[in-house]
């Protein structure tokens, strides 16, 4: 495929991607920004008012870019396991398979679905946020780099997830079991600071935790780790999912019968 045929082989996927995102908006981005609110109103107005302040910070403004970050989370990782399982199991994905389109760019076009609602719902929990409290942005090309690489993180992993699930069901088990877990302890509602030993070091072993931080610190300009650790690690993530995903479609694994 010459470069323009692979454009538009990209193009087409992305749309359809982010075509579905918009058709069902009240199933993709409806349903976290009320959740989110309800975050904001029990921790952020009830509970923050007995906090008052972590930091020099109030706990709303400290709380904002964990949820925002655990919206998209949650969000890009769900459209790309979702979308992509059910292409395989309506056998869909077979004729994209079979098609001139070279492995890389499909999973690029599925994962720019998955990025592209990350961001949106990431978008709409910051609007959100600013009916309960004045976020500063200290490091604006932070704040983008960090919340751009971890929907594209989770965009790939929901992509692997679905290639590995055999079932429904089995779609649900790493948000569930994996990653609600790794995303409460990942310092949203806390700093970790406040942790005594050994929480605090087993806190420093949590992927999310870094890419919380960073995120953070893009918005409040402080951090309870090193950023250069989570631009790294992010980074690291991206382009190992990227090829074992692109080894994975080479191979067929769970893709072909």
């Amino acid at each position: 495929m010459n470069p323009t045929q692979q454009y538009n082989a990209f193009m087409t996927i992305a749309r359809k991607e982010v075509t579905r995102v918009i058709r069902i908006w009240t199933q993709t981005l409806l349903p976290p920004a009320i959740t989110m609110a309800i975050y904001f109103i029990v921790f952020g107005g009830l509970l923050g008012k007995r906090i008052q302040s972590v930091g020099d910070v109030s706990y709303v403004a400290f709380i904002t870019p964990g949820l925002i970050m655990m919206a998209t989370i949650t969000n890009s990782f769900g459209n790309t396991v979702g979308s992509f399982f059910s292409a395989k199991f309506m056998r869909s994905i077979e004729e994209i398979l079979i098609s001139p389109i070279p492995n890389w760019l499909i999973i690029a076009g599925f994962a720019a679905g998955g990025v592209i609602r990350g961001l949106l719902v990431g978008a709409i929990v910051l609007c959100i946020a600013l009916f309960f409290t004045h976020i500063p942005v200290a490091h604006p090309l932070v704040v983008f780099a960090f919340i751009f690489l971890t929907s594209l993180v989770f965009s790939l992993a929901g992509i692997t997830n679905a290639v590995f699930a055999k079932k429904f069901d089995d779609v649900q088990i790493i948000p569930t079991f994996v990653l609600t877990p790794l995303t409460y302890f990942a310092g949203v509602f806390y700093s970790i600071n406040m942790l005594p030993q050994p929480w605090r070091t087993m806190s420093l072993c949590n992927p999310i935790f870094y890419m919380v931080d960073g995120f953070r610190f893009g918005f409040l300009g402080s951090s309870d780790a090193s950023v250069t650790v989570g631009f790294i690690l992010l980074s690291v993530l991206t382009a190992g999912l990227y090829f074992f995903n692109l080894e994975l479609l080479r191979r067929g694994i769970g893709l072909r019968s």
